[in-house]
């Protein structure tokens, strides 16, 4: 008889246990799902637009630099894209 009773009590704390086990890989995956989703979405477009360019102007500053292009080219290129914001 009193291990009847001794297992029911058991059988209650094991699940408080599981749904508590549960709700927090509920929690967790929600927080991951919504952490990826930030990650892989672009919030803010015009800083998209503004890193392409500046990284455009790099290039433009690397070709110049290695003597790909002409001063003159290089100005141009520049005034180029300034016009492109």
């Amino acid at each position: 008889m009193m291990t009847g009773y001794w297992f029911g009590g058991l059988r209650w704390i094991f699940l408080i246990i599981n749904l508590v086990l549960i709700i927090g890989a509920i929690v967790a995956l929600v927080f991951l799902v919504i952490w990826i989703v930030k990650r892989l979405s672009n919030n803010n477009p015009r800083q998209a637009l503004n890193n392409g360019a500046e990284s455009a102007v790099e290039i433009a500053r690397e070709r110049y630099a290695k003597g790909d292009i002409t001063r003159e080219e290089f100005q141009k290129l520049i005034v180029d894209l300034g016009k492109g914001r």
